[in-house]
């Protein structure tokens, strides 16, 4: 799962558009962070292999939740057989997680540009 965020802002002023490109990364990491610690925590596991594969990426506005188990995706999204049933039901952990966090994103920007400008 990679989320990416762009900020396009044609202001002339200096350190604005940083300052706006910042605050969109912080609140980035803070979503990327916590869909990451709900994914491991939501994980099936019998093992804790694929639980202790769960890691995340962040750079500005870019960020990764992903699982370096070999398997994650499967069990995310299930398999069938060849005969269209499925082997293995799918058992989703990652886009729950998504799903709890992302409408928290454009509240923790806004929160970071009130810190920043006061608005």
């Amino acid at each position: 799962m990679k989320i990416n965020s762009r900020v396009i802002i044609n202001l002339d002023f200096p350190g604005v558009k940083k300052k706006i490109e910042d605050a969109g990364g912080k609140g980035l990491k803070e979503v990327i962070v916590a869909i990451a610690r709900d994914s491991k925590h939501d994980t099936p596991y019998k093992f804790g292999v694929n639980r202790g594969s769960i890691e995340y990426k962040h750079k500005g506005l870019t960020g990764a939740v992903y699982s370096t188990s070999g398997y994650g995706g499967w069990l995310e999204v299930g398999t069938h057989s060849e005969s269209g049933g499925w082997k293995m039901q799918p058992r989703p952990y990652m886009k729950p997680a998504l799903d709890r966090h992302i409408g928290k994103l454009d509240g923790l920007v806004r929160k970071e540009m009130k810190d920043d400008f006061g608005f």
